[in-house]
């Protein structure tokens, strides 16, 4: 499997200025990043989106740098500095490279994930696949390991130690029950499969973990 790249943030919009006659440009879009509101250019602002789109590649994990500034290149309006800006914004935390085949611990540990959207279960054709999505409309369906830390990861210092958490099964060995054969990496790897759907529907956010 190779290198996927996913948006990290969460878009705040546009922001206007408090002039008469109203401006009908943006004085900048504004994208929540950790603990930062950082600020983007129309044209940044576009880059960003863009990483947004084609769920259905998304979902085979053929989205990568190369792709991304390809796809920036030939598109209608195209973006001749694409490869610049892209890497930019890779060195900005904008944007997050990461094999889901490799050693995910570094990446894991620098980000949360945190949920957005709504946990919708599962039917009965699928009762193995839980859905998450807006009323009855299901964006992504994913196994519970995953559907367990799109939840509740964000309740950890950082994606890594929630999938660790999830992994750990200390206290059903003391307590005698069966175990499952889980580990944080498998854990994680699992996440890095659906992360980048979560993250292009708009069911879960990735962001930097805040320094203290």
């Amino acid at each position: 499997m190779s290198t996927v790249i996913v948006p990290a943030g969460l878009s705040m919009g546009p922001r206007y200025r408090y002039v008469r006659p109203p401006d009908p440009t943006p004085e900048c879009y504004e994208v929540h990043l950790g603990d930062d509101l950082v600020e983007l250019t129309e044209t940044e602002a576009s880059i960003w989106a863009a990483a947004f789109l084609y769920p259905e590649r998304h979902a085979k994990l053929t989205v990568n740098r190369d792709s991304l500034v390809r796809m920036l290149e030939t598109a209608p309006k195209p973006e001749p500095h694409a490869a610049r800006y892209v890497d930019d914004m890779i060195a900005r935390g904008l944007l997050v490279e990461f094999d889901p085949d490799g050693d995910l611990r570094p990446v894991f540990s620098r980000h949360k994930l945190l949920p957005l959207a709504q946990g919708l279960g599962t039917t009965p054709e699928e009762p193995d696949l839980h859905r998450i999505g807006i009323g009855d409309k299901a964006a992504v369906a994913v196994p519970i390991q995953v559907y367990t830390q799109w939840s509740y990861a964000f309740l950890h210092a950082n994606l890594w130690d929630a999938c660790a958490f999830y992994a750990d099964q200390s206290e059903e060995e003391a307590a005698g029950e069966k175990l499952m054969e889980l580990t944080a990496a498998g854990v994680a790897r699992d996440v890095a499969i659906n992360l980048p759907m979560m993250v292009v529907t708009g069911c879960a956010f990735f962001d930097p973990v805040v320094q203290t």
